[in-house]
């Protein structure tokens, strides 16, 4: 029964290849960017004299700002097509399958998806790799040794992947298991709690109090160690705080609603907020990264003027060739988590674009709609998590630097890009649309 089951789930319908195609794209995404970033990461661990310290710290930042979301990502990745999971096993628990099989097949289905996809990523991670050792530090380009992880390496971050899967098709099972009719019915609201955003404020406070006592009492490398840990904390708690913020947005907009689109945006939000969010998290994200870049670059411009030594002045230039690493890993992610999630939920509401389609609402409406329920919380999302990395950085580097021009100009550079990114996905996935039409 739970070969038959899982035969059944791995079969995409007529016509919807792409929705088992998709996950194993995102999984090959993922599981190339963290082999790739913990690979160049492991390069300065490799250095063993009196400098090498500082390189390793301001390594392990940059690791906790790019893995941290390349965990959401990895997250967002292995809910992907949920949707179309759900309705299929809660269609079998109707039917009868025990809710063992369904649990069997279900965790079968998404670790056989994800190794498809690791695979996938650990080769584009060996593709990488030479391009990666071309990057100049102290001197001289890294290595492909230096950046190419080893075989249990790999193997470390795959069972990472597979797990990852596991447990999110575990926990997305439970509501099946407990309610599958209220499931296939689409009976079951989305909760959001404010007590999410009671959580995040708190985590941040905490966190600001540490960030602003511990330069006093412990040393520079520990320091950075804590910093980079409640960094990392704070970009978790943007997660949980995100979809409570989107919710709140949404029901204003709904309240002053005046056009078709304009309502349907606000639904579509409200009737997920946690969907919603996966849409514009990776801005979250880049917007955090942004305010450290950006006063970075105005720490070395300040630091450009001093009478340095050519020490300095070479590990100044390895920062700034540092942050630049950071930025782009941060676009990368951005790309990623917005071109998958859009596309996954195109194909996700698939009926309820038929629906519309049957009701008589026109392709342009569903699509203007569909792209304001995307842009619509762009703006507050990266105002927002702006000023949180403000927050934690202003006790650190004070707010002359966050406000310098430079700092200014580099954070609303790395914001327009990236609303430029999800702008241009917003477009580029209108095909996805226009199929759910033409089949409606």
């Amino acid at each position: 029964m739970n070969r038959t089951v899982l035969a059944l789930l791995l079969r995409p319908a007529p016509g919807q290849n792409s929705v088992l195609v998709l996950p194993v794209v995102a999984f090959g995404i993922v599981t190339t960017l963290v082999l790739t970033v913990v690979g160049g990461a492991q390069a300065f661990w490799r250095w063993t004299d009196p400098e090498a310290a500082l390189y390793q710290a301001l390594a392990a930042i940059a690791l906790v700002l790019l893995v941290v979301p390349l965990m959401s990502l990895g997250g967002a990745a292995a809910r992907l097509s949920a949707r179309r999971r759900d309705e299929r096993l809660s269609t079998l628990r109707l039917l009868g399958v025990s809710p063992a099989g369904v649990t069997f097949a279900t965790v079968a289905e998404s670790v056989l998806v994800a190794g498809a996809g690791a695979i996938a990523g650990v080769l584009g991670h060996i593709a990488l790799s030479p391009l990666i050792g071309l990057i100049p530090f102290r001197g001289e380009a890294l290595g492909v040794g230096a950046v190419l992880l080893p075989p249990w390496g790999m193997l470390a971050v795959v069972g990472g992947v597979l797990v990852l899967a596991a447990a999110s098709a575990v926990i997305g099972l439970r509501r099946v298991v407990i309610s599958p009719l209220g499931v296939r019915t689409r009976t079951e609201p989305s909760k959001v709690h404010w007590i999410r955003a009671v959580i995040a404020v708190g985590a941040i406070a905490v966190s600001f109090a540490l960030i602003k006592v511990f330069p006093a009492v412990a040393e520079l490398f520990v320091t950075i160690i804590v910093v980079a840990l409640l960094f990392a904390a704070c970009l978790a708690v943007l997660n949980l705080m995100g979809p409570w913020v989107l919710k709140v947005s949404a029901s204003r907009q709904l309240k002053r609603a005046e056009t078709p689109e304009r309502l349907l945006a606000s639904r579509i939000v409200l009737d997920s907020p946690k969907a919603a969010w996966r849409q514009v998290g990776g801005i979250a994200m880049a917007s955090f990264m942004a305010v450290f870049a950006g006063t970075g670059v105005a720490l070395l411009d300040t630091l450009s003027g001093a009478d340095l030594s050519a020490a300095d002045l070479a590990l100044a230039d390895d920062i700034r060739t540092g942050l630049i690493i950071t930025l782009i890993g941060s676009f990368l992610m951005v790309a990623a988590s917005v071109g998958v999630n859009q596309a996954s939920d195109v194909l996700d509401q698939r009926e309820l674009h038929r629906s519309l389609h049957h009701l008589g609402v026109p392709l342009e409406t569903v699509d203007r709609a569909r792209r304001r329920a995307i842009m619509s919380p762009l703006l507050v999302t990266a105002i927002g998590s702006a000023l949180v990395a403000a927050v934690l950085v202003f006790p650190l580097v004070g707010l002359a630097l966050i406000t310098a021009p430079v700092s200014v100009f580099t954070i609303a550079l790395v914001v327009a890009v990236g609303i430029g990114v999800v702008w241009a996905s917003t477009w580029a996935t209108r095909p996805l649309l226009q199929g759910a039409f033409r089949t409606a």
